[in-house]
C-alpha cells in the first residue's frame, strides 16, 4: 500500500493492527504471568494487579502526556466521562474474566479463541442496539448474518480441533 494511502485514509488500519498484535498476545502473556507468580491459589490475582499497573502506566500516564503535548482543554463532560468509565470497567471485567477462566482450567488457546470470536458478535449486537441502523434491523444483509454464524462456527472449530 502506498505511503500516501496509508497517511491519508488508512492510518486507522495500522493502529487496528497494533491492537490485533497486542491483544493476540494478551492471553498467552497473561497466563504466563499467572503461572510465573508461582502461587496456584492467588497467582491470577497477582498477575491482574500488574495488568492494572500496566494500565496505569500506559493509559493514565500515556494519555496525560499526549493530552499535554496536544494542548487539550482540561474539561471532561459528564456524558463522555461516564461512558468512558463504563467502557473501562467492561474492559477490566473482561480481563478479569479471562484470568478466572484460566483459573478454572481453561487454556489460552481455547479461552482466547472463544473471547476473540465472541467479542465481535457481541460488539455487532450492542452497536446495533446503541446505534440502530438507519434502515432498521430488517435491512440487515445476509452476508452480515453469515459472518456472525461464521465467527461462531470458526471459534467452535478452532476450539474443538486445536493441536494438542
Amino acid at each position: 500500500m502506498p505511503n500516501e494511502q496509508l497517511a491519508g485514509g488508512m492510518m486507522w488500519l495500522s493502529f487496528a493492527m497494533i491492537t490485533v498484535a497486542s491483544w493476540g498476545c494478551y492471553g498467552v502473556l497473561l497466563h504466563t504471568g499467572q503461572v510465573g507468580m508461582a502461587d496456584p491459589e492467588n497467582g491470577r490475582y497477582k498477575a491482574f494487579l500488574f495488568v492494572g499497573v500496566a494500565y496505569l502506566v500506559t493509559a493514565v500516564i500515556g494519555s496525560l502526556i499526549v493530552l499535554k503535548i496536544g494542548g487539550a482543554e482540561w474539561t471532561f463532560p459528564a456524558k463522555g466521562t461516564w461512558w468512558s468509565l463504563i467502557a473501562g470497567c467492561a474492559g477490566a471485567l473482561g480481563a478479569f474474566g479471562i484470568l478466572l477462566a484460566f483459573g478454572a482450567k481453561g487454556t489460552p488457546p481455547v479461552v482466547m479463541t472463544i473471547v476473540f470470536a465472541g467479542a465481535p458478535i457481541v460488539n455487532a449486537i450492542v452497536s446495533m442496539v446503541i446505534h440502530p441502523p438507519a434502515s432498521g434491523l430488517a435491512a440487515l444483509n445476509w452476508q452480515f448474518i453469515v459472518g456472525i454464524l461464521a465467527a461462531a462456527g470458526g471459534a467452535s472449530l478452532v476450539t474443538l480441533y486445536r493441536p494438542h
